[in-house]
C-alpha cells in the first residue's frame, strides 16, 4: 500500500520561503510521478508541480514557475517542494499525490494515492 505523508509548512511572511516534504512509503520513486496540489480557501484544488520519478523531469504552471521547485531524494523516498517569494495567494492546504508510470504531467484525476495535506499560510 502506497502512503504519502506531508510535513513542513506553517506561517510564512510574504516574500519568504518554506520547504514542504512528502515522505513516500510502500513503493519506490523510480516508477511513479509525484504531483503537488494546493487548495486555497474557497477555491478548487489546483496542480502546482509534477516530478517524474523516472527521469527527474518537472513541470510547473505559470502561477508558480520560477518560484517553486520540486526535487526527489530517492535514497530517503522523499520529495520536497521549495517555495520562494511567497505571496498571500499561495496560502492553502498543500497535498502530494502519486501515480504510477513515467512522465511529468500530473492530472488530479489520474493520481492514485494522496497525502492528507499540510497547511501553508502566507501573511504578515
Amino acid at each position: 500500500q502506497v502512503q504519502l505523508v506531508e510535513s513542513g509548512g506553517g506561517l510564512v511572511q510574504p516574500g519568504g520561503s518554506v520547504t514542504i516534504s512528502c515522505k513516500v512509503s510502500g513503493t519506490t520513486l523510480d516508477y511513479h510521478a509525484i504531483g503537488w496540489f494546493r487548495q486555497a480557501p474557497g477555491k478548487e484544488r489546483e496542480g502546482i508541480a509534477c516530478l517524474s520519478g523516472y527521469d527527474g523531469r518537472t513541470f510547473y504552471p505559470d502561477s508558480v514557475a520560477g518560484r517553486f521547485t520540486t526535487s526527489a531524494n530517492k535514497a530517503w523516498n522523499i520529495v520536497s517542494l521549495q517555495m520562494n517569494n511567497l505571496k498571500p495567494e499561495d496560502t492553502g492546504i498543500y497535498y502530494c499525490a502519486s501515480r504510477s508510470g513515467s512522465g511529468n504531467i500530473c492530472s488530479e484525476s489520474r493520481m492514485d494515492y494522496w497525502g492528507k495535506g499540510t497547511s501553508v499560510t502566507v501573511s504578515s
